[in-house]
C-alpha cells in the first residue's frame, strides 16, 4: 500500500494536469467561435466564419468572408488544445499562422475608443509587442514608458504602425489571438487578427481582413461568451471537428 498509494496519487495528479488542456473541455464554456479554414498547410489565404452556441448546437452567424494568413501558411501553435505534431509546428519567424484553438484576448486600435464590448487598448507610440525570444516581456504588448526602453530593445513590432511604419493602418483595429501565452522560447509571438493591406497581401503570422469584417467582429464579440479563435486547414479541421465539438462546415467549405 505504501508504494501503490503514491503511484495512484501521481497518476491522479497527472490526469488532472492533462485535463486542463484536454479537448474539447478547454473551450467547453465558449459560446462564440471565430473559425478560419484554409485549403492546406502552405496556403496564405482562407475563409473566416463566425458561430454562436445555441441550445441546438453551433449556429453560423453572418456570411463567410475572405482573410489572409501567414506568407508560409499555417502550423500547429500553442493554445487551448494539446500540442500536435501531425503537421508543421509553429516557430518564431517562420511566417506561419498558428493553427489550433485559442482564446481571444484584448482588442486594440489607434482610436481612443472602439465599438466593442471586449477589453480595449488604445495604442500609443510607445506600445510594442516584444518578439525577442528570451525576453521577460516576450509575446507581450507593453508600454516602453512603463517597462523601460531596454525591455523593448530589438523588438520589430511597434503597435502604432501609422507612426513608426510610414502611416501603416494594419493595426488601426484588431485583437489578440492568445497563441503561446506561456511564452515558450521561440514558440512564436505577437499573433493578432488585424486589418489587411490588401486582399492579396499575406502576413508574417497573423490573420488579416477587410476593415468592415473587423468592425463586425469587434461589435459582435462578448467577453462573457468566452470567445475562441480556431484556425486550421480544412482537412485537419474536418478530421477533428467531431472529437473537438467544433461547428460543422458548410458544403461550400469542402
Amino acid at each position: 500500500m505504501s508504494v501503490r498509494l503514491p503511484l495512484l496519487l501521481m497518476l491522479a495528479l497527472a490526469g488532472t494536469g492533462h485535463a486542463r488542456a484536454d479537448e474539447p473541455g478547454a473551450w467547453s464554456d465558449a459560446r462564440q467561435m471565430v473559425v478560419v479554414t484554409t485549403p492546406g498547410w502552405n496556403v496564405d489565404h482562407g475563409t473566416l466564419r463566425t458561430y454562436a452556441r445555441t441550445a441546438n448546437g453551433w449556429k453560423e452567424i453572418g456570411a463567410p468572408a475572405p482573410v489572409t494568413i501567414g506568407k508560409a501558411g499555417a502550423a500547429w501553435g500553442l493554445g487551448l488544445n494539446a500540442p500536435r505534431h501531425d503537421g508543421p509546428v509553429k516557430r518564431e519567424g517562420d511566417l506561419r499562422s498558428p493553427a489550433g484553438v485559442f482564446d481571444i484576448g484584448e482588442a486594440f486600435g489607434y482610436a481612443a475608443k472602439a465599438d466593442t464590448a471586449m477589453p480595449y487598448r488604445a495604442l500609443t507610440a510607445s506600445d510594442y509587442c516584444v518578439d525577442v525570444s528570451g525576453s521577460p516581456q516576450y509575446n507581450r504588448i507593453v508600454d516602453a514608458k512603463v517597462v523601460g526602453e531596454k525591455a523593448v530593445e530589438g523588438s520589430t513590432e511597434p503597435m502604432r504602425r501609422d507612426i513608426h511604419v510610414h502611416g501603416d493602418q494594419r493595426y488601426a483595429q484588431g485583437f489578440v489571438i492568445e497563441h503561446n501565452p506561456q511564452q515558450r522560447a521561440r514558440g512564436g509571438s505577437c499573433i493578432f487578427a488585424h486589418l489587411w493591406k490588401s486582399p492579396v497581401d499575406a502576413t508574417t503570422g497573423c490573420t488579416a481582413m477587410d476593415p468592415s469584417l473587423m468592425h463586425r467582429l469587434l461589435a459582435w464579440l462578448r467577453p462573457d461568451d468566452h470567445p475562441v479563435f480556431v484556425l486550421m486547414p480544412t482537412p485537419a479541421y474536418e478530421k477533428l471537428q467531431a472529437d473537438w465539438r467544433l461547428p460543422a462546415l458548410g458544403d461550400a467549405a469542402r
